[in-house]
């Protein structure tokens, strides 16, 4: 590797700039000064900097940070040890790289918005943003450790008693109806607002009825539950919740059941293509189920199907799907 490189051996500048302010340490190394001291090959170091999401920078740009050199340390005692081989090392850091990443941009928005609504000139705005990540870093560092703790602790007692890959759940697929139409109709910030209350709210009724968000998209939410019931009742009341908003446009929702694999975070397999399909083929404020889904709600006298007439999906072949639907109270 050459000669050794210590840390007290690299100049300490003081960095007065926003990115400082929120890597809440100095920039003090080049990208090869941080692969050498944390005892690894520049394009090993590259391999995990790209997986993490961070862009390739200049040989000679002092970029990095201490917690950049631990970073790496911790990445490699994990392969060193045989925690993880290099592949699932790789897999865990992309998976952070992706999660974290979209949880910074959408802070970063945020914190823009509390800005905006203070009235803060745009040649205040980095010394704001500076006090701002003084007030806010240490306790959203803090809440992002709390919130993935209990996260893991729920992924890991839904998987520990999986023996295989794969696990039998109702899959749904909801969307919102004429989206792109209306995108170009409303203002970016509308558009933004429409979007996160889409959202929030689908989030609070999937998880608040046992089930799990696996992502949104905008216009779309994916999600799972661990029976056809709990899956149907969630796709209902997605549907009449957002029905009562006013502006939101109508939701469509699609619904099967099988096998699906779970990777880093997301789901495969064919009933989540099913949803997925059945949901553009769904009408405005309808819950299309795939066949395997009407059979087990068929008995279930909280719902009541209605087949519809035989359907080519994409890629599955021809099938009768059914519309769900609460049933109707007994008349006393």
């Amino acid at each position: 590797m050459g000669q050794e490189i210590r840390a007290d051996d690299v100049e300490d500048p003081v960095t007065d700039d926003l990115a400082g302010a929120f890597l809440r340490q100095h920039r003090r190394y080049t990208s090869r000064q941080v692969a050498a001291l944390a005892g690894i090959p520049m394009y090993r170091a590259r391999r995990f900097w790209r997986a993490f999401g961070f862009a390739n920078v200049a040989d000679d740009a002092v970029e990095f940070t201490d917690a950049d050199v631990e970073a790496l340390r911790t990445l490699v005692g994990l392969v060193r040890d045989g925690t993880y081989d290099e592949e699932h090392a790789l897999l865990v850091t992309r998976s952070l790289g992706r999660a974290t990443a979209r949880l910074a941009e959408s802070q970063a928005v945020l914190g823009a918005e509390v800005l905006d609504q203070a009235g803060v000139p745009l040649g205040e705005r980095p010394a704001a943003w500076r006090r701002r990540a003084d007030r806010v870093v240490p306790d959203l560092e803090r809440l992002l450790v709390y919130a993935w703790r209990r996260q893991l602790a729920a992924a890991a007692g839904r998987v520990v008693d999986q023996e295989a890959a794969t696990v039998r759940l109702a899959v749904g697929f909801a969307d919102l109806v004429g989206f792109t139409r209306l995108s170009r109709q409303i203002s970016e910030t509308e558009l933004a607002r429409l979007v996160e209350r889409f959202e929030s709210r689908s989030a609070d009724v999937v998880t608040s009825s046992e089930g799990r968000v696996v992502k949104t998209l905008g216009d779309s939410v994916l999600f799972v539950a661990d029976t056809a019931a709990a899956a149907a009742g969630i796709a209902l009341q997605l549907v009449e919740v957002h029905a009562r908003a006013k502006g939101m446009p109508p939701l469509r929702v699609g619904l099967a059941i099988g096998q699906v694999i779970g990777r880093m975070g997301d789901v495969f397999g064919t009933p989540v293509n099913l949803a997925s399909r059945l949901t553009s083929l769904a009408a405005a404020d309808t819950v299309l189920a795939g066949p395997a889904m009407a059979e087990e709600l068929y008995d279930d006298p909280a719902f009541t199907l209605r087949p519809v007439d035989r359907l080519t999906v994409r890629g599955l072949g021809e099938l009768v799907p059914y519309v769900v639907a609460r049933a109707r109270p007994v008349p006393r």
